[in-house]
């Protein structure tokens, strides 16, 4: 947390507690005890720490009349979350097994990314000479920095057509030409388009975008598929080193920190007897980073580069996380 993030939480505790205690003449112990509750729900208590743990989930900076506003309005959904609870464990649903399994893969998820932060508190933070090499090598990432206004089509193909398609592709003047022969053709084909900055696209697949000029395109082939991105439009938005160091700091720091992870899971592993059992021994066999269900919706691969603050992510596709990636969700 930021240290002024801190300071307004600390300042919006002091206020809450004298505000609490300032009920009246009261015993000592009453005194003290009041000064820790913010609501009663029937025979249950919401603390102090409890809202201001979920205060400090806001972020932000606030002004003293902006946190009192926010505190009441926190507070009123914690007491609401509270009657809900109370009603679903008179009716015994903390008992239901989907319930039960939910709760225990919360916790789960909770220990393992509490122990990744613990593991990567320390990480070195990268030197203005890493920060200026990555930079350096990627232009195309921030010196000759792009928009994209792409057009995509995916065409479906078979092994009869499939020459035939590459061929007429080539020898076109423009996609709708192309599209055109396709529906004559009764070829299927799915198109799209999208605005996309380079960060925003794979990291793999932005060399050959970067080299296109407007008008362009390039293939991609899939299974029993064509994939046509036409370059309809760019523009140069180049981001300078200044602006790009923090943005590189944070990644090159995270990217410390997975490999940090990843090592140490691999110890854990090493030192440890793990058995996969009758259908599943198939996974000891698996290579590369474990996959779980992620917890909300989510890019799962790795950024192909830190995310200027000014360019909106357009792609945000749901995905699944590993569980270093999910463990260093909250180094971010």
């Amino acid at each position: 947390m930021k240290l002024t993030q801190g300071i307004a939480l600390s300042a919006l505790a002091l206020s809450l507690t004298l505000a609490l205690n300032g009920c009246g003449d009261k015993k000592e112990g009453e005194e003290k005890k009041a000064t820790q509750v913010a609501a009663k729900v029937g025979g249950d208590e919401i603390t102090v720490h409890q809202l201001n743990f979920e205060l400090a989930k806001l972020g932000g900076n606030l002004t003293p009349e902006q946190s009192k506003q926010a505190a009441n309005q926190v507070l009123r959904g914690l007491v609401d979350q509270q009657l809900l609870m109370q009603k679903a464990i008179a009716e015994k649903l903390d008992r239901d097994p989907k319930v039960v399994q939910t709760l225990e893969a919360a916790r789960r998820q909770l220990l393992a990314q509490a122990y990744v932060e613990k593991l990567t508190a320390d990480a070195a933070k990268p030197t203005e000479a890493e920060i200026k090499e990555y930079y350096d090598k990627h232009p195309e990432l921030f010196s000759e920095r792009r928009i994209y206004r792409l057009q995509e089509l995916s065409v479906q193909v078979t092994p009869d057509n499939a020459a035939q398609v590459n061929e007429k592709l080539a020898g076109v003047r423009n996609l709708n030409e192309f599209v055109e022969w396709l529906k004559a053709n009764n070829i299927p084909a799915r198109g799209g388009q999208s605005v996309k900055a380079a960060e925003q696209l794979p990291l793999e697949l932005l060399p050959r975008l970067h080299a296109l000029k407007d008008g362009q395109a390039i293939t991609l082939s899939g299974n029993n598929t064509l994939n046509i991105v036409y370059l309809a439009g760019s523009q140069t938005q180049p981001v300078n080193l200044q602006q790009a160091t923090p943005m590189i700091e944070r990644y090159l720091l995270n990217a410390r920190k997975r490999e940090l992870a990843e090592q140490a899971l691999k110890r854990l592993r090493d030192a440890t007897k793990v058995e996969y059992l009758g259908e599943y021994s198939e996974a000891a066999k698996l290579e590369g980073p474990s996959v779980v269900p992620p917890v909300k919706p989510g890019n799962g691969d790795k950024p192909a580069a830190p995310v200027p603050a000014d360019v909106p992510d357009l792609t945000a596709p749901a995905g699944e996380q590993g569980a270093i990636e999910k463990g260093l969700q909250g180094l971010r």
